[in-house]
Parts: C-alpha cells; sequence; structure tokens
C-alpha cells in the first residue's frame, strides 16, 4: 500500500438547540478537527494462524569420547572451547600394560605356530606311511588331531594379538569430525575406565530442533517444509526433517533443522517452531493508526473528502499491525495521524 501525505479536517458536530417558536434550529456546517498524517488503502489480507511449539535445539554431530581400556590419562592437549579437526588427537592414556600384555601375545603366538609347524611335520610323515600301508589307521587319525589342534591354538593366540592391538588403538583417542570440545570430564592423572566419558565434542554448524505438539497441530507440517522458530528468542527459518509419532501416539514430534556456521547458537538453547495452522481473510492496519479514547478504539477513515472517527473492534497484533474484526471494510481509506504534534 502506497502511504500519502495530506492534512484532513474531521468534523466535529456540535449541536445547538435554540428554543424559538417551536421551529427547528438551523444546524450550522460541520466543524472539523485538524489531523495530519499519512492515508492507506485498507486490503484483504490472507493471515495465517500458527501454533506455537516450545523445545530444544541440539546438534545434529555430538560423540562422547570414551575408551575400553581400563587406564590412566597421561594428556588431554584440548580444553573446553576448543575447535578440533577431524583426526586430531584429544586423550593418550598410559600404553605400558597394553605394550607388555602384547609382547606375552607375540611369545604365545610363536609358540603356537612352532607347535603348529611340528604337528604338520607329523601329519606329513603319517600320511605318507599310511599310504604306503606302513602306518594304521589309529596313528593317522591321531595326528590329523593333533594337526587340528595346533591350528586351533594359533587361532586362538592371534585372535587374542589382534584384540590387543585394537585395545592399544583405544589408548590414543582422537576426533571423529570437526567440532568443539563442549565438555571435559577428565585430567592427567585420572584413571579412565571402560565407558566412562572423558570429552564431549559437538559439530555446531547445524542444529536440530525438536518440538513436541498434538496430532492435529501438524496437520500442515511436511517434511522439507519452511517454518519460522526462535533460538535463545532470536528469530530462525527452519526446514522440517521430519514429523514421528511419539510415544503412545498422544503427542509427535517436530524435527526442523537451522544453518548456524556462523556459530551464532549454542547447543542445547531454549528454542520454539511456529507449526502453521488454517488460514483466514481479514484486514490489517498499522498499530500507529489506531485511537484510543479510555476504553474505545477507532480510525480515522476518510470517505467523499470527509475524514470521521469511526469505532472498531480490534484483534491480534503482530509485527507492527493490528487486526480489525469490525468496523472497516476491505477499500476503506485510513489515515495514520502523524503523532509529531500538531494534531488535537
Amino acid at each position: 500500500m502506497t502511504g500519502n501525505r495530506i492534512r484532513f479536517r474531521a468534523p466535529l458536530l456540535v449541536g445547538l438547540l435554540v428554543a424559538s417558536c417551536g421551529e427547528a434550529p438551523d444546524l450550522p456546517e460541520p466543524q472539523s478537527l485538524q489531523v495530519e498524517g499519512t492515508t492507506i488503502v485498507v486490503r484483504d489480507t490472507v493471515l495465517s494462524t500458527a501454533f506455537y511449539a516450545a523445545g530444544v535445539a541440539e546438534p545434529m554431530k555430538r560423540a562422547t569420547i570414551a575408551t575400553k581400556l581400563f587406564a590412566a590419562v597421561v594428556e588431554i592437549p584440548v580444553q573446553e572451547g576448543d575447535r578440533v579437526t577431524p583426526g586430531q588427537i584429544l586423550v593418550r592414556l598410559d600404553t605400558r600394560e597394553v605394550v607388555a600384555r602384547g609382547r606375552q601375545i607375540e611369545a604365545s603366538l610363536a609358540s603356537a605356530q612352532a607347535v603348529h609347524e611340528e604337528a604338520l611335520a607329523h601329519a606329513k610323515r603319517i600320511r605318507s606311511l599310511y599310504a604306503d600301508s606302513a602306518a594304521p589307521k589309529a596313528q593317522l587319525d591321531a595326528a590329523e588331531a593333533g594337526l587340528a589342534r595346533a591350528e586351533a591354538g594359533v587361532h586362538s593366540v592371534s585372535a587374542a594379538a589382534a584384540e590387543v592391538r585394537a585395545m592399544a588403538d583405544y589408548a590414543t583417542l582422537s576426533a571423529p569430525f570437526a567440532g568443539i570440545v563442549v565438555q571435559r570430564m577428565a585430567d592427567a592423572g585420572t584413571v579412565a575406565t571402560p565407558g566412562a566419558p572423558l570429552l564431549v565434542l559437538e559439530d555446531q554448524h547445524r542444529l536440530r530442533i525438536s518440538v513436541s505438539a498434538a496430532p492435529e497441530a501438524v496437520k500442515q507440517v511436511q517434511r522439507g517444509t519452511s517454518v519460522h522458530g526462535t533460538v535463545s528468542g532470536q528469530p530462525v527459518v527452519a526446514t522440517v526433517e521430519g514429523v514421528v509419532s511419539g510415544p503412545g501416539g498422544n503427542l509427535v514430534t517436530v524435527n526442523a533443522l537451522i544453518d548456524n556456521h556462523e556459530g551464532k547458537f549454542f547447543g542445547g538453547s531454549a528454542a520454539t517452531l511456529s507449526l502453521p495452522q488454517d488460514t483466514r481473510r481479514t484486514l490489517l492496519v498499522p498499530s500507529a493508526a489506531v485511537v484510543r479514547q479510555g476504553d474505545l478504539t477507532g480510525l480515522y477513515v476518510t470517505q467523499d473528502n470527509r475524514t470521521d472517527l469511526r469505532w472498531v473492534r480490534l484483534g491480534s497484533t503482530r509485527d507492527g499491525e493490528v487486526e480489525i474484526l469490525a468496523g472497516l471494510v476491505a477499500g476503506d481509506t485510513v489515515v495514520v495521524p502523524d503523532r509529531s504534534g500538531g494534531n488535537r
């Protein structure tokens, strides 16, 4: 709507009662109040109603750094708030016990391999003798069984060696992705136990807002839909990732994603989503156009070169505009008074 700056005189009707010989008095011409302001033509507006659901914004990637070892922490070279890159070392543990066990396993493996070689050679001799009918079947069976036991022993010790090598990998913990260290629960000298968290790492470049609502409140919400919301009180636009049913079916969960590459928001921040509902047609005028006199609310409406103060019923207010429920029709011209002074 284009605003035009004008000056109007609003009529002030003054009734003058003159009792003279029963004749009807002559009424004076309507007087006017001086109103300066900008005119707007009111149009029909499609207004969407929304259901506001509260939730939390969490990072899409979050990792708890832990180990499978029972060992002392040697070093944690990062602090809370540090940014890390993929593969960067986060924790080093004491590996002396693992190394010692590995050496024992290596010795056991060498012994098992020697036994296997001896059993294999013996089995080959018996097979040759049996083929020449120089050894009984029972002796061959015993040789084959001994070879099988030797092979099983090698496999068992090899598995133990692989396990030790894997355990050694848990002595040096690195970052699985680029992110921020948001929590540090250990220091050098702390004894790490299997599964106990040592650090928490988050990638906060994208956040997921999760809210819960009744099924009827999400009928207009679909995957890929853009919805408005807030994070820490600041407006955001989120893309719906999905709608999933909650336990019991009484509530559903709406997940929506926002970009956070600038690190404006922190994981765990309070958030809301505006879930679209039905639409309706209504009339909106600037809140500054409303004239208040006690409990009454009105608008200056101009028509046929006249400006009248028309009483109206107001609805909700949003973004500097107020909804008019009664007293105004589309096409009416409303004056937004200049509040800087000069109006009476």
